[in-house]
Order: C-alpha cells, then structure tokens, then sequence
C-alpha cells in the first residue's frame, strides 16, 4: 500500500486528487495540508511513502519545501502537481529532488501512474518533459535570463505578470510587503528591465503566463 500525503492551499484540488487516488487499491491518502506549516505538523506525526506537492503554496513556496527536505536528507518522494507551465518549471523542481512533474490540468489517470512510479523510486516524465530534457543536452542554447533568477524571484515574476499588486502577493505568500518589493527589484535589475509592465511582456514572450 502506498501512503500518499497531499498538500495544496486550493481545498477542492486536494479533493479532486484525493478522490482520484482513494479509488485505487494499492494507494491511501494518509493526511493532507494546506501550507507549509500544516505539513510540516502533519509529517512529524505521519510517514508517507509519496508526497504529492504543488509549487504555489502561502508562505514558503514548493520549491521551497523541496530543497528543505533535500537538505534534511527526508526519505519521501516528491510529485509536483501544479498548474505552471511544465516548460518553465518541471526541470526546475526535478533539480530541487522532486521525482516527477505533472500539470494539473492533464488526465486523473497520469497522476495516478506518476504516483505509482515515484513510489518505486523511478522518476517520471512526461514525453514533451523527456524531448526537453533531451534538447537541453544536445543543444547550446544560452541560458535565459529568469533561469538564474532564485525560486521565490521567478515566482514574484510570474504573479506579477498574472496582475497581482504586491499587497496581494505579500498576503498569498505570507511575508511583508517590504520583502516582496525587494523581490521585485531584484528580479528587474537581474533581466534589465525597468517596471512592471515590461516584467508582463517579458513573462508573456517567454511562456511563463
């Protein structure tokens, strides 16, 4: 039987893929949270074989969660399931320890086979994740300019392209307005560019909204 701990802030996704794994008889969902504090609470009274994670959390982000459960040498496998672009993100968090990536927005059934095959330790792509991974090895292509952007600065980007005000973004990811604009400048200043609304063509041309 393969636990599964669930976490995202959306309350009716976590349903969605709860109710989808619970109907498979080799899987049990075994807690699920909202947050990073939930989880942590939750993992220090439940082990878990898979944990099935999304990147936009409140607070600390699921990249975050990755590279602290790296760094602690956690024995559980990490599924993201999120709703950004695989493009943009998926190699991003397989280089965090996450051992597969799958869109929200795809079929039940590939969650449920990305389950199973984390489990077993094996890594899952998806073919169009597979083609870029080999493009990345065979191409030299120069690195774009968000990629050496930090996790939490790509993330401001995208949010902020989405049209989020920064009151907005500092209330979903729990931290001071003052940081967030500290994100933001670093964020210009590392893509040469100078306000928000060249920060949205910037995202735009580059797929990640």
């Amino acid at each position: 039987m393969t636990r599964v701990i669930l976490c995202d802030d959306h309350a009716l996704i976590r349903r969605g893929i709860r109710d989808t794994l619970a109907e498979q008889p080799d899987m049990q969902v075994v807690g699920e949270a909202g947050d990073y504090g939930e989880l942590r609470a939750l993992m220090r009274l439940q082990s878990c074989d898979v944990l099935v994670l999304d990147i936009n959390l409140p607070g600390r982000s699921g990249l975050d969660v990755l590279h602290a459960l790296k760094e602690e040498g956690a024995p559980v496998k990490v599924l993201i399931v999120s709703m950004y672009p695989e493009d943009q993100y998926a190699l991003r968090a397989l280089k965090a320890g996450a051992y597969g990536y799958v869109n929200k927005g795809g079929d039940p059934a590939q969650i449920v086979a990305a389950v199973r095959m984390v489990a077993q330790g094996r890594k899952y792509i998806t073919a169009e994740m597979a083609q870029m991974l080999v493009e990345n090895l065979t191409t030299s292509a120069p690195e774009a300019a968000h990629d050496k952007l930090s996790d939490r600065e790509l993330q401001t980007l995208v949010m902020i392209a989405s049209g989020k005000r920064l009151s907005d973004i500092a209330d979903e990811l729990t931290l001071s307005p003052k940081t967030v604009s500290v994100y933001r400048a670093r964020v210009l200043e590392k893509l040469g560019l100078a306000n928000n609304s060249e920060m949205t063509v910037y995202a735009i041309r580059n797929g990640l909204v």
